[in-house]
C-alpha cells in the first residue's frame, strides 16, 4: 500500500521497523522456546505479551492498519523490543509524527570525544552542561574567560549557582539583571524540555533560599530561547569582550548541550589566545 506520491505510508514503514526489530532478538535470551521457528527472532504475539498488549493490535500496527497508536503502546513495544534511545525516538517518528518525550538521564559522564571537541576550540571558551546547567567538562578558554571550574567541588559547577552566588560574575556583566534574566527563562525551557524538573527541584529550593534575585525572577515564570544577541563581558585582564552566544545539543546525549562563546572579533580572539598562552592549566582543570 502507498500513498498517493507512490512512497511507502507511515504505517507500512511502522510495521517494516517493528518486523526488522522482533527479528533481531534471540528467543530463547528472552524465556520463549527457539523450536519450530520458521524465521529468526520473536513471534508477534510475543511481542504482544511482553508489551502487555493485544496480539491482534500489534498484528494491525505491522501491518499497517488501525491508525497510530498511543505514546504509551509505543513505549511498552520500544520497552518489549529493547530499543535504545535513538530506535525508540526513530519509533516514535514513524508512529506518531514527533519525537517521544524525554527521558532524563543521570550524568553518565562525558566521553573523551566531547572533550577532544572541546579542546579543538580553544581559544574559543567552550562548556558542557548537564540539563539542570552542571558543568560537566570545559576547555582553557572557558576557564581564563568564564572561571575556574575546576576550583569548585564538582556539586558546586552550575551555571545558575556561579551566576547568582559568586558577585564576580555579576560585577564582569555589562547588564547582570538582563542577563539573569535571560538566562533563568533559558533553564526554565532547558529543564522541562529534558524532562529534569524534579532534578531541577532542589537547585531551585537552593537559589530561592539563597538569592532574592533568583527567587523574584523564577516567580515571574518567563520562559527565553536562546541568546540572539551579542554578549559582553568585563574581563579582569583584558578588559571588555564580546562573544556569540550558542547552545547546541549532543548527539545521543539528551541530558546535555555544549555551549560555545565565540569571541565576535578577531581582535577580542587574539587576547584570549594570548592570555592561554600566558596561563598555566592543569590537564585536570582543563579537561574538568
Amino acid at each position: 500500500m502507498t500513498n498517493w506520491i507512490g512512497h511507502p505510508t507511515a504505517g507500512n514503514l511502522l510495521g517494516a521497523y517493528l518486523r526488522d526489530r522482533r527479528s533481531r532478538l534471540d528467543p530463547g535470551a528472552l524465556g520463549f522456546s527457539a523450536k519450530r521457528r520458521r524465521t529468526s527472532g520473536l513471534r508477534r504475539e510475543e511481542v504482544a505479551q511482553r508489551a502487555n498488549i493485544s496480539p491482534t493490535w500489534y498484528t494491525c500496527l505491522e501491518q499497517g492498519r488501525g491508525g497510530a497508536p498511543s505514546a504509551d503502546v509505543l513505549n511498552r513495544i520500544a520497552r518489549a523490543l529493547m530499543l535504545t534511545n535513538i530506535e525508540r525516538e526513530h519509533l516514535f517518528l514513524l508512529g506518531l509524527g514527533r519525537p517521544p518525550e524525554m527521558r532524563y538521564q543521570k550524568d553518565q559522564g562525558v566521553t573523551p570525544r566531547l572533550r577532544r571537541v572541546l579542546e579543538a576550540l580553544d581559544p574559543t571558551p567552550a562548556l558542557i552542561r548537564t540539563a539542570i546547567w552542571d558543568v560537566a567538562a570545559w576547555n582553557r578558554a572557558a576557564t581564563v574567560m568564564l572561571g575556574d571550574y575546576g576550583s569548585l567541588p564538582p556539586d558546586q559547577r552550575n551555571m545558575l549557582r556561579i551566576i547568582f552566588l559568586d558577585p564576580r560574575i555579576r560585577a564582569a556583566q555589562d547588564d547582570w539583571d538582563s542577563m539573569a534574566r535571560h538566562l533563568v527563562g533559558m533553564f526554565r525551557v532547558d529543564a522541562a524540555r529534558a524532562g529534569a524538573g524534579a532534578e531541577a527541584e532542589p537547585l531551585i529550593d537552593e537559589l530561592c533560599r539563597l538569592s532574592p534575585d533568583f527567587r523574584a525572577m523564577w516567580h515571574d515564570n518567563d520562559v527565553r530561547g536562546a541568546y540572539g544577541e551579542v554578549k559582553h563581558i568585563r574581563h579582569p585582564t583584558l578588559g571588555p569582550l564580546a562573544f556569540e552566544y550558542s547552545a547546541f545539543a549532543v548527539d545521543g546525549r539528551p541530558d546535555l548541550s555544549m555551549v560555545v562563546y565565540n569571541p565576535a572579533t578577531q581582535v577580542d580572539m587574539r587576547k584570549i589566545a594570548s592570555l592561554i598562552d600566558m596561563t598555566p592549566i592543569s590537564a585536570e582543570i582543563t579537561l574538568g
